[in-house]
């Protein structure tokens, strides 16, 4: 709960008298607030629980300060909502209500109908800013995008990196600008049709330029550990103030930027023994924050927790969505031929992809070889809106030697087929920035770091990278970018020309998520209607029965041609007899497809390395 008078807890807030500031610096005996160039001190108040507050009447927005801590070393602010000179800087106080929003009539969104294109601020645009990100929203609407998903932007040390290394959990990095340049990246979204949500990471600390340590030792937890950094005290000893930071850091992002939902990074990663969940306290507090507006809640969970999307009355957390690694790894298998690493347990059958379109997660308690334990719990029941599905993303991309993105490691007329699996199946896609015009650019691991933290750096990013039997060799090893060079994050940098350059790709994806948004059957997203069948060893079909017949039909063949002789398969008849007629394919010229033969039921063969809608001959007239 906000401290009364103020917005949020803790932080800097401004008024018409002055500047409100309040710490939790339980550590501490004293707390001071240095403002810049003013030599006196303005010594903060102590309250019960450890918190320090007063008001600072020199002080407004755009003033530069430290809180000085016990008359000694002064730190930035550790809930700053800004710091121009990085997270080693002073912070800088924001006055959020200065901003004129213009999306006064905008009522959020809704998880059903959402397509997802996830983006790094840093290398989506040749700005590599929230300026360059805005500039770009309307070819992204146009392309068929409803919700832009930035990766995360909490402040970090270093040029470069992910961003998932923040320190300054409230304020958005410098590197992309300043937090009216988010909230106008945000407005013009909403103008546009688009939402918006970030990536937050509420898991770990980043390993540079974290002082909340000086202000609190119980901010990091000591019972857990992570494989990224200290992993946050959310059900230890003193860890109530703790909670509500990061909880109320959940409802600032929708508050004050009028963002349209979060991704929670790395989920299981996020201990909490506590009676309610720090997740379901997130949650309920960002859509209290988000009041009138909808909001769309959404995970990472790598151990495929499915109480994190249940109702909280039923013992879950409430969110909305949850990724699914599966369907992807099951999908790379079948394009590329290869399951090293994490990908042994999927092997990119068709009846594998077929479960994860119809069921969501492959593995829901099942035992789980590479990890020698079950992994995932029951999803039977959930709607198929709940999967978060996709070919690409920022880590599977980049968890390789060179970060190829998916198109240049398989053949283009399978990489097309799994396209139009990908985009019509009921789940929810999700693009990764480029994938729509099959980038040239690849992404891999950056990360600016100095020293002994950069060497630590690199040799924990190759020893990760090991796991793939091809880099486990010193001609593997030399394809590894380094993650602290520049020229590594300039190489990641989309180039848009491509869009008109490699146009038949972008014209695939156009078409699909067009025949996604207007055809019935897909945009309902309705797996109940949904039924496959194999057919051959690389081919498949999926059935969506449509109540007054209007069905459609998918066949998916990975393979090489295959003849349906004999068709012993109910799923292909046509429905009331009507035959079938070809609505799309992905072997279309326009698409750089080589064409497809006509439909003859008599001596049907599927083509290979190929995926048609088909839908009824009389709905084709209807339709006409």
């Amino acid at each position: 709960m906000a401290h009364p008078g103020r917005r949020h807890p803790v932080g800097a807030e401004s008024s018409s008298q002055g500047v409100h500031f309040r710490v939790w610096a339980p550590a501490c005996r004293r707390v001071d607030v240095i403002l810049e160039g003013r030599p006196e001190p303005f010594p903060l108040e102590r309250e019960p629980g450890g918190y320090f507050s007063a008001l600072v009447r020199p002080a407004r927005a755009g003033t530069r300060y430290r809180f000085r801590l016990d008359e000694g070393e002064a730190f930035p602010d550790p809930a700053s909502r800004y710091q121009p000179e990085g997270p080693h800087g002073p912070s800088e106080v924001v006055d959020p209500t200065t901003f004129r929003w213009t999306d006064e009539s905008w009522r959020g969104v809704k998880l059903p109908g959402q397509v997802l294109y996830e983006l790094h601020v840093g290398t989506f645009t040749p700005e590599g800013t929230f300026d360059g990100v805005r500039a770009q929203l309307p070819e992204l609407r146009r392309l068929g995008i409803t919700l832009v998903e930035l990766m995360p932007v909490a402040d970090f040390a270093g040029r470069f990196g992910w961003g998932y290394d923040g320190v300054d959990f409230y304020a958005p990095t410098r590197l992309y600008g300043t937090p009216d340049d988010l909230r106008r990246l945000v407005d013009t979204a909403h103008a546009l049709g688009l939402g918006v949500i970030l990536d937050v990471v509420y898991n770990h600390f980043g390993p540079a330029g974290n002082y909340l340590g000086r202000f609190s030792r119980d901010y990091a937890s000591r019972r857990h550990k992570t494989e990224w950094g200290e992993p946050i005290n959310f059900d230890g000893e003193n860890c109530a103030p703790v909670r509500e930071f990061f909880v109320e850091n959940a409802a600032y992002w929708i508050d004050e930027f009028h963002l349209d939902g979060l991704r929670l990074d790395a989920t299981q990663c996020v201990f909490d023994s506590s009676s309610e969940h720090v997740l379901t306290a997130m949650a309920r507090r960002a859509r209290e924050a988000a009041g009138k507006r909808s909001i769309v809640l959404m995970a990472e969970s790598e151990t495929q927790r499915t109480e994190l999307v249940r109702p909280v009355g039923s013992g879950g957390c409430g969110l909305d969505a949850v990724w699914n690694d599966d369907f992807h790894h099951s999908a790379v298998a079948a394009l590329t031929g290869r399951n090293p690493a994490y990908y042994t347990e999927t092997r990119g059958t068709p009846q594998e992809l077929i479960s994860a379109v119809r069921w969501g997660y492959l593995y829901q308690g099942q035992w789980y070889a590479w990890q020698n334990k079950r992994r995932g719990t029951p999803a039977l029941d959930l709607p198929a809106r709940t999967f978060v599905t996709f070919l690409e993303n920022h880590d599977q991309v980049a968890n390789s030697a060179r970060g190829q993105r998916l198109h240049q490691l398989t053949s283009p007329g399978r990489h097309r087929a799994l396209t139009a699996l990908f985009l019509l199946a009921p789940g929810t896609p999700l693009l990764f920035m480029g994938q729509e015009f099959n980038a040239s650019s690849p992404f891999v691991y950056f990360a600016d770091h100095e020293g002994d933290l950069g060497r630590a750096v690199r040799e924990g990013r190759m020893d990760f990278l090991t796991q793939f039997p091809g880099i486990q060799d010193a001609a593997g090893r030399a394809l590894v970018a380094d993650p602290g060079d520049s020229a590594t994050v300039a190489r990641c940098k989309l180039d848009f020309r491509e869009r008109e350059t490699h146009a038949p790709a972008y014209r695939l994806h156009q078409d699909l998520l067009r025949l996604r948004r207007e055809d019935p059957n897909f945009s309902a997203q309705d797996r109940d209607r949904l039924h496959g069948a194999v057919l051959g060893e690389e081919a498949f079909l999926l059935r969506w029965l449509h109540p007054e017949g209007d069905d459609r039909l998918l066949l998916v063949n990975l393979g090489r041609d295959l003849p349906l002789r004999p068709a012993a398969e109910p799923l292909l008849a046509p429905p009331r007899e009507c035959p079938w007629t070809t609505l799309w394919s992905s072997e279309d010229p326009r698409y750089g497809g080589d064409g497809t033969p006509p439909l003859d039921e008599s001596t049907w063969v599927v083509q290979g390395h190929a995926a048609v809608v088909l839908r009824p001959a009389r709905a084709e007239a209807a339709h006409g």
